[in-house]
Order: C-alpha cells, then sequence, then structure tokens
C-alpha cells in the first residue's frame, strides 16, 4: 500500500490508526443525508416514464449473472452458462452480460464453457458471504479461483472491522488479495446493510479503494439487507470524491434484492447523477443479479 507506507515514513511513532485519520482528514467524513436524499429524489423522477430500449441495452451489459445457491452444480452451472451462450444467436442486436458469478469451484467450468468472448467468469471468494475465516483461507480460495480461470473476484469487507474501527487489518487483507488478484479485476464488497451508517459506508469505501479495490459494491445478498439507494448514492459520490483526490477511477456495483427494471434504472441514474456518464459503461458500472436479465429482456424485446 504505498500511500500508506508514505504515511509511516512520516508518523513512525503514531498509533497505527492515525495513517487512516490522515486519509480520512482528506474528504469530508460526515455524509450530508440530505444531499443524498435530494439526489435519489431527482433519479426517481427522472426514470418515471421508464427507460428507452438503449438505456436497457446498456444495463443489460452491465449485468453480473449470479448464481449463488447452495443448490448449485455442475449440471445447474452448465445450464447457466449454455444460456449465456446461446444469447448471442438468439439476440445478436443485444449485448451480453458483463460477467457471470459463482462460486470458486466452478470457475473452471464456467471458463471453459463460456463461448461469448466478451463475458467474464468471475468468482466470489475470501470466506464469502461473511468473511469471517482465516486470512490463509481467503488467500488460498483466492488464489484458487484465479487458477482455474477467473477474471474477476468478488471478496466481503469484513464489517465488524470497520465497526471496531480496526481499520489496519483490513486494508491489509484487501491489499495483500489484492496482490494475489494481480491484473485480475477485484471488486470489494462493502455489505452496506451491516453497516449502520452511511458515515460508516463512506469510511468502508475509501479503506477499500486505498487498499487497491477496482470496484466497491454494495452487498452479497445473503445474511443482512442488499442494496439500497442511500448507501449506493454514498458510495458513488465517494468514488467521485477519490478519484478528484488521487486520479485514481474505482467502478461501482450494486447488488443484492436488484430484481425490476425501475430498480436497475435508478442505480444507472444515480451513477450517472453523481459520477457522470463516463461511468455508464461495464468496466466501471455493475448490477448483480440472477432474475433482472430475464426481465431486462422481454422489456427489451416485447
Amino acid at each position: 500500500m504505498e500511500y500508506y507506507d508514505d504515511l509511516e515514513q512520516n508518523q513512525v511513532n503514531e498509533p497505527t490508526t492515525d495513517k487512516f485519520s490522515q486519509a480520512f482528514s482528506k474528504y469530508n467524513m460526515n455524509v450530508d443525508s440530505a444531499w443524498v436524499k435530494s439526489v435519489i429524489e431527482k433519479a426517481k423522477k427522472e426514470i418515471l416514464s421508464g427507460g428507452d430500449k438503449e438505456t436497457l441495452k446498456k444495463i443489460f451489459s452491465c449485468i453480473d449473472l449470479t448464481t449463488l445457491k447452495p443448490t448449485d452444480n455442475e449440471d445447474t452451472v452448465l445450464a447457466f452458462v449454455e444460456k449465456v451462450n446461446k444469447m448471442e444467436d438468439k439476440y445478436p442486436d443485444i449485448p451480453s452480460v458483463a460477467s457471470i458469478c459463482v462460486y470458486p469451484c466452478f470457475a473452471q467450468l464456467v471458463s471453459r464453457s463460456l463461448e461469448v468472448e466478451s463475458v467474464r467468469t468471475c468468482c466470489v471468494s475470501g470466506g464469502f458471504p461473511s468473511a469471517q475465516t482465516f486470512f490463509e483461507v481467503k488467500v488460498a480460495e483466492t488464489s484458487l479461483a484465479i487458477h482455474d480461470g477467473a477474471d474477476e473476484i468478488d471478496i466481503v469487507q469484513n464489517a465488524g472491522r470497520i465497526l471496531n474501527e480496526d481499520y489496519e487489518t483490513l486494508a491489509e487483507e484487501t491489499d495483500e488479495l489484492k496482490a494475489v488478484c494481480a491484473d485480475k479485476t477485484l471488486k470489494v464488497i462493502l455489505e452496506t446493510g451491516a453497516l449502520g451508517t452511511l458515515d460508516n459506508v463512506k469510511k468502508a469505501a475509501l479503506i477499500a479503494m486505498y487498499s487497491g479495490a477496482d470496484f466497491i459494491k454494495t452487498s452479497t445478498g445473503k445474511e443482512v439487507p442488499g442494496a439500497d439507494p442511500e448507501s449506493f448514492c454514498v458510495m458513488c459520490k465517494t468514488v467521485r470524491e477519490y478519484a478528484d483526490e488521487t486520479g485514481r477511477n474505482v467502478g461501482v456495483k450494486a447488488a443484492g434484492g436488484i430484481s425490476t427494471v425501475d430498480d436497475a434504472l435508478l442505480y444507472w441514474t444515480i451513477a450517472k447523477l453523481v459520477l457522470g456518464k463516463d461511468w455508464l459503461n461495464n468496466t466501471r458500472f455493475r448490477i448483480g443479479a440472477s432474475r433482472l436479465a430475464d426481465t431486462l429482456l422481454n422489456e427489451i424485446t416485447k
């Protein structure tokens, strides 16, 4: 973590949390709830008329098509992949989804079965969905997933460490997992529904980004409440502030309970209002969903 290493050289005798205090001091850490509310209201008004088909196609191309069920097996996952393979012929004027997201044990099956070049193999890792396991297990799981063909890794930030302000351990874990990923895309799930406050969402986002995250993501959609527009709005604002401060652009991903066209349009529009049109593509914007793809397809093709 170059940024934090520099801070350590300047503050050798200071407590370890001071480097994070120094990083946080570059930002207004008190979230303006009134501003968040105004952005969401503006976004809702903008989507009242629904989305045009071209916008819906763009959103479709940003979907991480996800199957993370306890009943997943080789047959169901292969059928999932085949559905994506066939879509290119069935809907030639609709772009493919961004990725197929599965448990790491299916990385090899997905990567070898995918025939659509633009679709990436994505795996959850790092003790998903709670992150409550040995760090060595997180490293091994991530490394094995990449070895088996994963292009993207979704890890969960340990929400407990945010709540007890153990930022040092949290950042070191993320930093080391990014080193394991190397040039592969690392998405860090903040699990916003467990963080309690929007101020904590901002802290979690900054720690993830300063530790090497290529994307920050709202939720697992498993153990606690999923995506909410308020947290996503704060994440987008923090990504913008971080980009202005460091010059590095980080992507945003909404996931957890997103299943309707209006849901998708709301998160897309919040990103547009806060981050701008440069984020409206699948290199910087994603939606994690299993049901949404069919819903969008029906809306686009009807």
